[in-house]
């Protein structure tokens, strides 16, 4: 999760926000390079009492002005549709999830189980233990295996909502009466908070998600947990 004075991105916990991480990377050197230019020319043309007429009027600075931000448009607009594209495959997930928004919580099924299903509200600040973070923490985690493809159907019941993960590159909207879809794949064993990205309302900051993912193994214990506190 991130920690005071961060500056960049949370570390990446699957492998689409590692892409994501690296397109930043990209188009931020590219931004970085113009911006040197530009710095450049302006201090040039503000400190020079030197005029060249070639360059006041030439067809080939035109071209080159016309022609170089197009191929610095077609360096970022590559990877991007192929980060895009590989956020919206799913290919035969593991693991079905629902994850509904309300008026001011979140409620998953389990899709694949039969009647396994469960309310994550946020845990009030008088009630956490050591070491849990304030805002952050659900009283019910969304338990994923970890490195397997999970599809995630995000909806809400009544106003709009936003299903978001930083470190694991999702954030879908949750719509009264529509069903998105999304899905990721979590690299590495650990917990991974997020909140609500949609403005729904007076609660709307008291909205917290926590992912879970754990060894398949432990999952399906997890699993056979449930169903016998059921």
């Amino acid at each position: 999760m991130a920690h005071p004075s961060q500056l960049g991105f949370q570390d990446a916990a699957s492998p689409v926000m590692e892409e994501l991480l690296h397109f930043h990377d990209h188009a931020l050197m590219i931004v970085f390079l113009i911006s040197t230019l530009v710095l450049y020319i302006i201090v040039a043309m503000v400190s020079t009492k030197l005029t060249n007429k070639f360059i006041l009027d030439s067809q080939e600075i035109e071209i080159i002005w016309t022609v170089l931000p197009a191929i610095i448009l077609i360096l970022i607009a590559l990877p991007s549709l192929r980060i895009l594209y590989l956020m919206e495959e799913v290919n035969s997930p593991l693991l079905t999830i629902k994850a509904v928004g309300h008026q001011w919580y979140w409620s998953y099924e389990y899709t694949d189980y039969e009647d396994l299903g469960f309310d994550a509200y946020m845990v009030p600040t008088q009630d956490l233990n050591p070491g849990e973070f304030r805002l952050l923490e659900a009283d019910n985690r969304m338990i994923v295996p970890v490195e397997s493809p999970i599809r995630i159907l995000v909806s809400a019941d009544d106003v709009l909502h936003s299903w978001a993960v930083p470190s694991l590159g999702i954030k879908m909207d949750a719509v009264p009466g529509r069903l998105n879809q999304t899905a990721f794949i979590a690299s590495r064993p650990g917990i991974f908070f997020g909140q609500c990205s949609e403005i729904c309302g007076a609660n709307h900051s008291f909205m917290p998600i926590v992912v879970e993912a754990v060894p398949l193994e432990h999952f399906e214990n997890w699993t056979s947990q449930m169903f016998e506190d059921a």
